[in-house]
């Protein structure tokens, strides 16, 4: 016993010999004390964090190595080699080591132990080295399943672009701003688009220099945070450094040159051909020029951890043009002068308690080409041969302006509880001004600028939650609930009557068609009446209608082991337009060892209609026989769509299914994740009715409607890959890949008793596809050292099949002239490859130079098709869009 005892001694002795203590302090590159950062000793449970002056000590062995670690920071690794001090200084970054706060309600869950799917985007570094100045842009190259292009020819989706998850609507991903419901859009995509029929959130309206992270959450979430989360959610977390000030200028252009055969693909005279512009008569070889100036100013509120955080940024753009078709001679995309400010703030009351708001105000003033009409001479009498004896191409401009506000309390009662109790305000404004048009039936008299009218949305949303984790239950156990309470708010404003009226031979708005005559042009034919490109919204479209919603959640994640962990959520929500829904979501995640896991997950999911599928509404007016014949798009409660058969809009409902692994070890990392997401009741836009054994008691001459559509089925596979590793002492290398593999197949069509073609015919089907392209896979592959960094970004598109606008312009009603369309009307884009190029120097701290070129080889959609595209376009908007390679520089700085 007593040599037991003498052993035991010596080796306790020699460990206290070979220990050491080790201290410093750790702080941010503005020399700030960061407060809260994690020491661990590496492979062992001891560890310590810094005080509120940054302060640290730490016992561990000598040749111990120490992780620090912060979120919102890159991780560290220091080797002890007998140092007693090791000052820190860490660097704004996004690892998978950090606490991500979508998709678990959880205070200790990072992107690698989620039970689901998460990417975490360093937004800050790929906007300061990519040139992409908004986050449509970053994300499309950034996030597997996320797809967004930019449109044309497609009336208000030129200006606030769609996008989709996962080969889903843009309206079925949840947007979230630090965790807070963010308001959508009030815009409902209608023409030459993919997502027709939806609303989706304007990213875009976030500026980019505000964001410190992107979390998307690649899984059904309607259990957790209600509905629209059928595809996902995405949560933007807004910076909150207070390490001073930082921004950067970028200027960027793309290049006109198309290369050469498109003329021959399509068959038709292309105009605005090797960059000629033909609509001002100049040779360009550059267009679409881009300046954004951002500022971002963080300080320190107190001494408590309190924070200020300000972001300005300004953004000039003007309209790209490429070739396009005698119709539409100003196809590309659109122009934007826009400026954005956002804030983030929080401020302590006690070491318990906490104040905090956000928000900001998004102003754009978009300017895009609508198709073009000719002029008299050639036989179309929309053009006033006096304003315009060559034709015209109108404008349809926009200001658009989304504000937002939230407001919130955190508190740690004395049991361990914590709660949230927060209000979140935000509201989108969109108005329409026609330019370089006119009203036909005014002739001589017609303004060529309208006042067209418009649209808006607002969100309120008030709730509170509760969470707190519980050690001491099994491995540890968290557990939230909470209630929120949300208002919503659409209307539909008329614009000058100019811009929607169809005028007597008098010069009179015709209220009265039985004893007024429309305008005639010289050939005795009718005059159209409103703003050509599109026409205001009237008196009649006018709506301003509300309703309320709440819902009741609950949401736990059990770590039964510390290998095995299971969630589970369930969601009541209640909506005052269409009753209740109860979606509940079981999830799972199982480490085999600490390098690899295994998750899956099951869940059903729903999405309310929107207010503006339940009542916009377009109306035009022709005169036939004396008497006023409308065409309309129909709103959900009107007596027309109900003498259709089509019901009341009601929520469309999902189940989600997902199973994937994780891997992580030296270096490495990997997700790959299945999924299968049924969707029944979505809601479409229908075509066109023109059958007037139905439409003429009704004395329309065409109709559209929101409905219950179609059933579709989702299934795909989802891979992040990533390597970091050190190639010298201040040498990095990082390869990342990402890659989406997705089919989208639509079960089943609810035509009741109208027929197949006309209620969704498969031209709307293919756009419907399309927006879930079979595959997108990205390589990144760059390279850092002490002041110079590359990277390279590779994109490989899938092919993409539309239905070109012959099934419009002589739609099918048979089985019979679908199938004699289909070899004529199928437009086929080949995969594709984009390359992007970016180098970056830095001359000092404060001073940093980049330069690049996205699309660098000048890649467009590749064709095969006959000149009939639904954009007027030398293609459609599919894949890498059709702007061509932009270049670009920026230069960063920091104070």
């Amino acid at each position: 016993m007593k040599h037991i005892l003498l052993l035991i001694l010596t080796m306790f002795s020699m460990n206290l010999m070979l220990a050491q203590s080790v201290s410093g302090t750790v702080s941010d590159l503005a020399g700030n004390p960061l407060i809260g950062v994690n020491i661990s000793e590496k492979g062992t449970s001891n560890g310590v964090v810094t005080d509120f002056d940054g302060k640290y000590s730490i016992t561990v062995g000598s040749d111990a190595v120490l992780i620090f670690s912060y979120v919102g920071y890159n991780s560290q690794e220091i080797s002890v080699s007998g140092q007693s001090t090791i000052n820190v200084t860490m660097e704004e970054g996004v690892s998978l080591d950090e606490i991500v706060l979508v998709g678990s309600r959880s205070p200790r869950r990072t992107a690698v132990d989620t039970p689901v799917p998460v990417d975490v985007l360093d937004v800050a570094e790929i906007a300061n080295t990519t040139g992409k100045v908004e986050v449509n842009d970053i994300l499309q190259y950034a996030a597997p399943s996320f797809n967004a292009s930019k449109q044309s020819g497609s009336d208000g989706a030129d200006h606030i672009v769609p996008a989709s998850l996962r080969g889903l609507g843009p309206d079925q991903t949840l947007v979230l701003i630090n965790g807070k419901r963010r308001h959508q859009s009030s815009l409902v995509n209608i023409f030459g688009t993919r997502g027709r029929g939806n609303s989706g959130t304007d990213l875009n309206a976030i500026p980019a220099s505000s964001i410190k992270r992107i979390e998307v959450l690649r899984d059904g979430a309607s259990a957790q945070y209600g509905s629209d989360a059928i595809a996902g959610v995405i949560n933007i977390v807004l910076k909150d450094n207070t390490g001073g000030f930082t921004g950067g200028v970028t200027y960027g252009a793309y290049s006109t040159a198309i290369g050469s055969g498109w003329e021959e693909a399509t068959g038709e005279t292309l105009y605005n051909v090797e960059g000629k512009n033909r609509l001002d008569g100049k040779d360009k070889s550059f267009d679409g020029e881009t300046i954004k100036i951002d500022a971002n100013y963080g300080a320190a509120l107190g001494n408590n951890g309190g924070f200020i955080n300000f972001t300005t940024e300004f953004l000039t753009k003007d309209k790209t043009l490429r070739p396009g078709f005698s119709w539409r001679k100003g196809y590309g995309s659109a122009g934007v002068d826009g400026f954005n400010f956002m804030v983030n703030a929080a401020v302590p009351i006690d070491e318990n308690t906490e104040l905090y708001a956000f928000g900001g105000r998004n102003f754009r003033d978009t300017d895009a080409n609508a198709f073009s009409r000719d002029s008299f001479d050639d036989g179309d009498n929309r053009s006033v041969p006096s304003l315009y004896p060559n034709g015209f191409t109108p404008r349809i401009t926009s200001n658009i302006t989304d504000v937002s506000v939230s407001a919130g309390l955190r508190h740690k009662m004395a049991n361990g509880w914590n709660v949230d109790f927060n209000n979140t305000y935000g509201k989108n404004n969109f108005h329409y001004y026609i330019k370089n048009s006119n009203n036909a039936s005014m002739k001589d008299a017609s303004p060529t600028d309208f006042d067209a009218g418009g649209h808006f949305l607002s969100q309120n949303t008030t709730g509170i939650d509760f969470n707190k984790y519980l050690e001491d239950v099994a491995s540890g156990m968290s557990i939230a609930f909470g209630m929120e309470y949300r208002t919503e708010n659409f209307g539909i404003f008329a614009g000058e009557e100019a811009s929607y009226a169809l005028y007597d031979e008098n010069g009179v708005p015709i209220t009265n068609p039985a004893a007024q005559n429309v305008a005639t042009d010289s050939n005795g034919d009718d005059l159209p009446g409103g703003s050509q490109g599109f026409p205001g919204y009237s008196p009649d479209n006018e709506v301003d209608r509300s309703r309320t919603n709440y819902g009741l959640y609950v949401d736990s994640e059990l770590n039964i082991t510390e290998d095995f962990l299971l969630s589970g959520a369930l969601r009541f929500e209640n909506y005052s337009d269409f009753g209740n829904t109860i979606n509940v979501k079981l999830a799972s995640r199982y480490k085999f060892s600490d390098a690899f896991s295994m998750r899956g997950s099951i869940s059903t999911g729903f999405r309310a209609p929107s207010l503006a599928q339940l009542y916009y509404n377009l109306i035009f007016n022709n005169i036939v026989a004396g008497a006023s014949v409308p065409s309309l798009l129909s709103a959900n409660n009107s007596t027309v769509t109900k003498a259709f058969g089509i019901g009341q809009l009601k929520e469309e409902k999902a189940v989600n299914a997902s199973i994937g692994f994780t891997f992580r070890k030296n270096g490495f990392t990997a997700t790959v994740d299945a999924y299968s997401i049924s969707v029944d009741d979505r809601i479409i836009l229908t075509d066109n009715f023109t059958d007037q054994a139905i439409l003429g008691p009704l004395n329309v001459d065409a109709a559209q409607f929101f409905a219950n559509g179609v059933d579709t089925r989702t299934t795909g596979l989802d891979v992040v890959l990533g390597y970091e590793t050190n190639v010298s002492d201040d040498g990095k290398i990082k390869v990342g890949l990402i890659g989406n593999v997705n089919k989208l197949k639509i079960d089943k069509i609810h035509n009741g008793n109208l027929n197949q073609f006309t209620f969704f015919g498969p031209f709307s089907q293919a756009y419907l596809e399309a927006a879930a392209p079979d595959y997108k896979f990205g390589l990144n592959l760059g390279y850092s050292c002490s002041k110079f960094d590359a990277m390279v970004s590779l994109t490989q598109f899938s092919e993409v099949t539309l239905q070109d606008f012959q099934w419009v312009d002589t739609p099918a009603t048979t089985q019979a002239e679908a199938d004699a369309l289909y070899p004529i009307a199928t437009d086929i884009y080949e995969a594709a490859l984009t390359v992007d190029l970016s180098l970056s120097y830095e001359f000092s701290k404060s001073l940093k130079l980049t330069l690049g070129a996205n699309n660098l080889f000048n890649t467009y959609p590749t064709p095969q098709f006959d000149g009939w595209t639904d954009q007027g376009g030398l293609a459609d908007s599919v894949q890498m869009g059709s702007d061509g390679t932009y270049v670009f520089s920026r230069l960063g700085f920091r104070f």
